[in-house]
């Protein structure tokens, strides 16, 4: 443990009393609370001499509810707790176990919550690693565990953990050479395999091959997964698709051949449901930019509400030609909606996706739109605006500009007659300000990391100035260009980079946590298998592999909080985000409102989205 980490443990207890609205008695003994059930994630987290407790305010709770808390069947709390949700236990076993029960105010009974037991800072979901092998160019290989998404795949009101095994040789699209297969496992939380799907040798492995998108696309409670396969996959019942012996790979490791699937499996089983052709197919290669593979397999995916149903959203190109297609999951089957095609909706579209994409209600018509970088697409697949700026590595979408009304898009670019970055107005694609052109500006970032200044801010790799919502510059740039976290207690987020977090000061940062044991993912990249609020109070999580791939290691704060808002994934925009995050050049997730704003913050769902 690192000392800064230590000595801010050590402070918990003295803080919690300032901070949090409860106090720490004696336990009394009184009757056992009700029998517990999923839904508020409840978390007990070891913290110094202690245990911190959290749980989740849902959007639906009634105005004034409170909570009691038990340990080990007594309780802790002689009265209700209201206001933020959490309780820091001095003095208790590591081991204790705890009961989190509503109290509302009319005396009505709801479900209690057993809370999830973080022996030590984080909570470890072993992983079964899979055999590594030798591919025909006599390429020797392993198995590291990579991206992660979550869904409620049983439909036990808890989350499940989807994880992409990447093999030790996986590529880029413009570097030539074979692959082992991309293998995709699903884990609960206690470490239980679900199921296993293998891609099979017709997949490349790569960031940029298998995007894989994790929701209840047809609305019976339990997720479900979609991603692009081949000839060879097999499903977790052990089911190959179409030819199970077709090798469709060429000299340079290169799948260019052979058909291409759409598949969407049962959560709960890895089973297939349906598989069709994937739209579009590869047609001629070299009409995608290239004539050896890399533009033509450049995929992007992401899950949109689309009327009253969720879509699979499957992109294929963003440097020449650019294709997306909506997909309904209706009656077992996969139905497509719609499909926009640069080559027939004009040439001006051609070369404006990004490595990444978000998806939004940016005109607030209560369907979500497609910001595929400097081009937005309607809910309907026609061309909502194009900035014509060109295809960039970095794309946030938000809540960021106190003065703009709705939402906002920050991106970097990378061509060097274009802005080095932009703020634009999400529903018309207004310029509000950009930067001078800087070349390929690879890294940039939004978001309200410093309270001083109302608002988001914005920096870039191009830039060493940190800008406001007006573009003026307000300080020097963190040195931190990567994810964003809510951490530390308050409405401004933190600084999440490689293995550690940091806190933005106005001169500099300061350091909050260097998380042991852990790596994390995609070479330069390095981001976390995912960050998300996944227990506990509105906080993110932070999950990284462990350094030898044998767990996946989550860590959830233990600091108090004075805030009191609902979940974070009951926002439709911030839980379609984390299923997106797992696409190419991961970003961070960001909600619909502003976190500062109370009145903002209680739109919210009926409970976290599956």
């Amino acid at each position: 443990m690192n000392d800064s980490r230590s000595r801010r443990r050590a402070l918990l207890p003295a803080l919690a009393a300032a901070l949090l609205p409860v106090t720490w008695p004696l336990p009394q003994a009184v009757a056992a609370p009700p029998a517990a059930e999923p839904g508020r994630a409840a978390v007990s987290v070891r913290a110094g001499d202690g245990n911190f407790v959290s749980w989740r305010l849902l959007g639906s709770d009634p105005a004034g509810i409170a909570f009691d808390v038990f340990r080990d069947g007594t309780e802790l709390t002689p009265a209700p707790l209201t206001g933020p949700t959490g309780f820091f236990d001095a003095g208790a076993p590591p081991e204790a176990r705890y009961t989190v029960v509503p109290a509302t105010p009319g005396g009505a009974t709801m479900a209690a919550s057993q809370a999830r037991s973080f022996a030590a800072d984080h909570l470890d979901v072993p992983l079964q690693i899979p055999d590594g092998g030798t591919t025909p160019d006599g390429t020797d290989y392993t198995y590291s565990a990579n991206d992660v998404s979550v869904g409620d795949l049983d439909g036990d009101g808890e989350y499940e953990y989807v994880v992409k095994w990447d093999p030790s040789n996986s590529k880029d699209n413009s570097q030539s050479g074979h692959t082992g297969n991309q293998i995709v496992d699903a884990y609960k939380a206690d470490g239980t395999l679900l199921w296993r799907i293998d891609l099979g040798r017709n997949i490349r492995a790569g960031a940029h091959y298998t995007q894989f998108q994790v929701y209840d696309y047809d609305g019976d409670g339990r997720a479900e997964v979609a991603m692009k396969t081949a000839d060879g996959t097999v499903d977790g019942a052990g089911t190959a698709l179409g030819d199970a012996d077709a090798d469709h790979r060429n000299d340079g490791g290169y799948v260019l051949d052979g058909p291409e699937f759409l598949t969407m499996f049962d959560g709960e089983t890895g089973a297939v449901l349906h598989t069709t052709d994937y739209l579009p197919q590869r047609g001629d290669v070299g009409e995608w930019g290239d004539d050896y593979g890399n533009r033509v397999d450049r995929f992007l995916a992401a899950t949109a509400q689309i009327g009253d149903k969720p879509a699979l959203i499957q992109a294929r190109g963003y440097y020449t030609r650019t294709v997306i297609t909506a997909w309904h999951f209706e009656g077992g089957e996969l139905v497509p909606l719609w499909t926009f095609d640069s080559d027939e909706a004009g040439e001006q579209y051609a070369g404006q996706g990004n490595h990444n994409l978000s998806v939004a209600d940016v005109d607030d018509d209560g369907s979500d739109e497609i910001i595929y970088g400097s081009l937005a697409l309607d809910d309907d697949g026609t061309p909502l605006w194009n900035t014509g700026y060109g295809h960039g590595d970095a794309l946030h979408v938000g809540a960021f500009a106190p003065d703009n009304e709705g939402l906002e898009v920050f991106k970097v670019d990378e061509n060097s007659d274009q802005p080095g970055s932009w703020l634009a107005d999400a529903a018309t694609g207004e310029i509000l300000w950009e930067t001078e052109p800087s070349g390929d500006n690879g890294r940039g970032v939004a978001g309200d990391i410093w309270a001083d200044n109302p608002g988001a801010e914005y920096w870039s790799a191009a830039d060493d100035r940190l800008r406001d919502s007006a573009g003026a510059e307000i300080g020097p740039a963190p040195g931190s260009m990567n994810f964003l976290v809510w951490w530390d207690g308050d409405a401004t987020r933190e600084l999440l980079d490689d293995t550690r977090i940091d806190k933005y000061t106005g001169d500099g940062e300061r350091r909050l946590e260097d998380f042991e044991g852990v790596a994390s993912n995609n070479g330069t990249k390095a981001t976390p298998a995912l960050s998300a609020d996944l227990m506990g109070d509105w906080r993110e999580e932070v999950v990284y592999r462990t350094e030898d791939s044998s767990a996946l290691r989550i860590f959830s704060t233990a600091e108090p909080t004075e805030l009191s808002l609902p979940g974070l994934m009951e926002d439709r925009q911030y839980r379609l985000a984390v299923a997106w995050q797992n696409t190419a050049y991961n970003q961070p997730p960001h909600p619909s409102y502003d976190l500062g704003d109370q009145d903002a913050a209680t739109r919210r769902e009926s409970g976290p989205l599956p």
